[in-house]
């Protein structure tokens, strides 16, 4: 008898062991959405409810910086062993009780009479949820087979996104009734979740070679060589202007929105009403269609159309200024953000993951994530003072025309060096 063709092998079954680590991977994927709002939107709606100026409240987009900069102790992860519980388990059960405590701390923290340690604490509760990423990655990586990596990376989404809805329009919601430290304080208590799982998680099984020359040698091999070798391509340095220019517009307005409905005469429950479950399923909706879009138009369309599209969505905010106070409105402008901000990231997202070198896969991945949403942790910093000189409403047209360069990359890019075209070294 001849064996069974593997392509006519059915599906093995999920098994129970594998389903008890999707369920663990979901409260993983929600400790990595907690704090991410807390040190973003959520604080500067509370910066902005107590009054702090504008340009300070704009500095909070650079204390973001931890997720762009964190492939850079990355090493330190994989090289360092803990005296517990394993490599993965006993620094991600260290760092998330780190954050706990840094959570805690913002809770407590007064932005109103001092700022700058409120500021401070912001960018320990990033740096922390930054490191914690990382390990929650390499756990995901290591301990699935890869025909269940797609399934645990859904299930981390998707708690990410629970996460998201609780810290953001959770915390706002809750606010109005609690007050915002013992809002904010809560999430501190909800970031244990995340050591319990830890805790509850296998240790992945695996031998890794040593690295006699340490961490210095493991930076070259894991950045410097993919970094060459992206670089030597054709139109590598317009792909990198179109990739940190493409959330520009995005990330000038996502700044100033809590500030500007605050302005509009909108409370605190109104906000948390748009920025709560149909702004949610707005996003899952855009994530979906995004992904037939691309099937069925191509990446280079996909990501033409649904740029131009999250622009159209930008030219949205001015017009909510003209008609203030009108909850409906607020709550429409936000479900077509939530929807074009996801329809967009899944073209955007597709674009980055056809860049990357079969060689270089993750570590490309990586580099080149972090540099999406560069413009939001650096010029976005500037914000709060430019919507301060010019008023809202000019403010959000600017951010509308910002999004314009990165459109016109983008058909440099769909000309010259389009997404089908395999990478190409620019001396052969």
């Amino acid at each position: 008898m001849h064996p069974t063709p593997a392509s006519a092998r059915p599906a093995r079954a999920v098994r129970l062991p594998d389903l008890r680590r999707l369920g663990l991977m979901a409260v993983l994927g929600f400790s990595s959405g907690l704090p991410w709002a807390l040190s973003g939107p959520t604080l500067r709606l509370w910066m902005a409810s107590e009054h702090v100026a504008l340009g300070l409240i704009g500095l909070t987009a650079n204390i973001g910086l931890a997720y762009l900069l964190k492939f850079l102790w990355a090493p330190f992860f994989d090289e360092a062993r803990p005296p517990f519980l394993g490599r993965r388990r006993g620094w991600l059960i260290a760092v998330q009780l780190v954050l706990a405590a840094a959570i805690a701390a913002l809770a407590i923290s007064d932005p109103a009479r001092h700022v700058w340690l409120t500021l401070g604490l912001g960018a320990l509760v990033a740096f922390c949820s930054a490191s914690q990423d990382i390990i929650i990655d390499a756990w995901r990586i290591e301990s699935f087979a890869p025909r269940l990596q797609g399934a645990a990376l859904a299930c981390e989404v998707w708690g990410w996104r629970v996460a998201f809805l609780v810290s953001n329009a959770g915390v706002i919601a809750l606010s109005v009734k609690t007050g915002w430290h013992v809002a904010v304080g809560l999430m501190a208590v909800l970031a244990l979740l995340g050591p319990l799982a830890a805790l509850l998680a296998p240790e992945p099984a695996v031998i890794r070679a040593p690295h006699p020359a340490g961490i210095a040698a493991r930076f070259a091999q894991a950045v410097r060589e993919p970094l060459q070798e992206f670089l030597t391509r054709r139109g590598a340095l317009v792909i990198i202007a179109f990739i940190v220019l493409f959330r520009l517009g995005g990330a000038l307005g996502a700044t100033m929105l809590g500030p500007y409905y605050l302005s509009l005469g909108f409370n605190r429950g109104a906000i948390a009403v748009a920025s709560g479950p149909i702004a949610l399923f707005c996003g899952l909706a855009g994530t979906g269609l995004g992904a037939v879009l691309v099937m069925r138009a191509g990446v280079g369309r996909a990501l033409l159309f649904t740029a131009l599209l999250q622009m159209a969505a930008l030219c949205l905010y001015p017009l909510l200024g003209l008609f203030p106070h009108l909850p409906h409105i607020l709550m429409i402008i936000a479900a077509v953000e939530a929807f074009t901000d996801a329809f967009s990231d899944t073209a955007f997202l597709t674009y980055l993951s056809g860049l990357c070198h079969k060689e270089h896969t993750a570590t490309q991945y990586a580099l080149l994530s972090s540099l999406a949403p560069l413009a939001l942790h650096t010029v976005a910093g500037v914000s709060g003072f430019l919507a301060a000189w010019a008023g809202f409403i000019h403010f959000f047209t600017l951010a509308a025309a910002a999004a314009l360069p990165g459109v016109a990359l983008l058909a440099v890019i769909l000309r010259r060096y389009p997404p089908a075209e395999r990478p190409k070294p620019a001396i052969l």
